[in-house]
């Protein structure tokens, strides 16, 4: 059953990708108007999310050793935002954010998030790294 929900799962997202790579041609061939191709981004976006939701769930009520797991990757990411959010402040003047029409919180947390980014890219480098030195020993 877990892999019949995995291969469910996988070619719904599949479709999604080929919708979305179609409304994305579509759109530049100047077939469908700027709205419909938003609406059928909206479209996109709530049916990922949907997936994103029922496809981790179905799998933690058939297998619930791996909450532990989850819960422990949740932890690692407030951490990371956490941490993030703290090194993140705003450089920007009042002139830069009326012009830009953005206010001083905004501009601290498009910068956690670019702090986020960076962190997990050098951990995932590290962990590459490891992993292949890991593999090498061994």
């Amino acid at each position: 059953m877990k892999d019949q929900v995995a291969n469910t799962t996988r070619w719904v997202l599949y479709v999604l990708l080929i919708l979305s790579a179609l409304l994305g041609v579509l759109f530049y061939a100047h077939g469908i108007s700027t709205d419909a191709f938003l609406n059928g981004g909206k479209i996109m976006l709530v049916l990922g999310v949907i997936v994103l939701i029922v496809a981790p769930t179905y799998t933690l009520i058939m297998n619930p050793k791996n909450l532990m797991k989850m819960l422990v990757s949740i932890v690692i990411l407030a951490v990371i935002l956490a941490v993030s959010y703290g090194f993140a402040t705003n450089h920007m003047s009042a002139l830069q954010l009326e012009t830009y029409n953005i206010s001083a919180m905004t501009s601290r947390l498009v910068g956690m998030g670019l702090i986020a980014t960076y962190i997990t890219f050098v951990i995932s480098v590290l962990v590459i790294l490891y992993s292949g030195v890991m593999k090498i020993i061994k």
